[in-house]
Formats: C-alpha cells, structure tokens, sequence
C-alpha cells in the first residue's frame, strides 16, 4: 500500500511539472492564452514574441505545441496538432505579406520541400490577396493536424474550403520562424521559451 501511496504520488509529481511550462503571456497588449484545444488535443504555448522590423512591430506570435520544445529541431518533430497564431500591430498589403511568407519558406527550406509546400504556399497567397490588407488587431491562426493537414482562419473564420494536405506545408511555414534565416533571431528564441521577449 506504501508503495502505491509513493508511486502514485511520484506521478503526481511528473503530471504537475509536465504541465507546468506553459503560462499564458502578454506580448505587447496581446494576451496567449496558456493552453489550446485542437483536434481533441490540448495543445500548451511554448512560447510567444513580437517580430520586430529594423524598430517597427509588425506583429506577435505565439506557438502552440503538445510537448515543450527549446530547439528547432524538437519543435518540428513534436508529435500531435501544433498552432502558429499570428496578431498584427500594423497594417500591412496582403500580397506583401503572402511574398514575404513565400520567400521566408523559400529561404528556410529545399527546394524539394518547397515544391512539396507549393500548393499550400499558393492557397495562402490567395486568401491574402483576397483580402487587400490585414489591419492592426486582425489576426490569423495556421493549425496543423496530422492526417488531415493545415487549416486557416482569419479573425475566427476558416478561409479554406479544405485543408492543405501536405504535411511539409506546415513544417516549411514552421521554418519562416524557426529555420536556419529566421524573420527575426530574437522572435525565434522566444517562440522556443529560450529568452525573455526583449521590449522597446
């Protein structure tokens, strides 16, 4: 009985301090909730930034993950759905954010992935097109679930007939952020939680 009384307690323990990374944050006025729900899955922030460019604020960002990542690599392989939410603190063309996606993918990947990614890339061009311009305070969220692929809302509205398919879609957008020539050093360390959200 002692020893149940032990072992129960010790996976009490673990479950506590598995759960225990994430936190919800306040990134420049926009709130990240701590965890998330998709596909039947809770999903928990790993961490939230602000893409800075040169001293402007473009927007923030927050990732959502099952299991905590502090590595680029243990970001993309982590099992499960996985979140990028987006919330813009400036107004901004669509085509022009659609072309700076492209060439942060373009930049971040192989060409093999990329061809891969196309028919996702093309997809999220056009939904950005559509819409002109995304104003400060829209925000888009980009979910991926395995088996079933990337969804798109805008503002709380799916902007997909059907899902993206392809699962190197998602992991190509992943790099605009997390690969090799980041959009911006310091917003990928705080999308890993490994630095604090340095401020302006």
């Amino acid at each position: 009985m002692r020893a149940f009384i032990v072992a129960a307690w010790l996976a009490a323990g673990s479950l506590t301090a598995g759960s225990a990374w994430a936190q919800a944050v306040e990134v420049n006025s926009v709130k990240y909730e701590a965890t998330a729900d998709l596909a039947g899955q809770k999903l928990q922030l790993n961490g939230a930034g602000t893409r800075y460019k040169f001293v402007v604020k473009v927007y923030t960002a927050g990732l959502y993950l099952t299991t905590k990542a502090t590595t680029p690599a243990e970001a993309l392989s982590a099992p499960g759905p996985k979140r990028i939410h987006i919330h813009m603190l400036r107004d901004i063309d669509g085509n022009e954010l659609g072309k700076l996606f492209t060439k942060g993918m373009q930049d971040n990947v192989t060409r093999e992935d990329f061809a891969k990614s196309i028919n996702g890339v093309l997809k999220l061009s056009e939904v950005f097109a559509s819409r002109k311009q995304l104003n400060s305070g829209d925000y888009f969220v980009v979910d991926y679930v395995p088996g079933i692929g990337s969804t798109l809302l805008v503002n709380g509205k799916p902007m997909l007939p059907e899902p993206i398919k392809e699962p190197e879609f998602f992991t190509s957008l992943l790099r605009i952020w997390l690969g090799d020539k980041p959009a911006d050093d310091a917003l990928k360390d705080a999308l890993l939680g490994v630095k604090k959200e340095r401020r302006r």
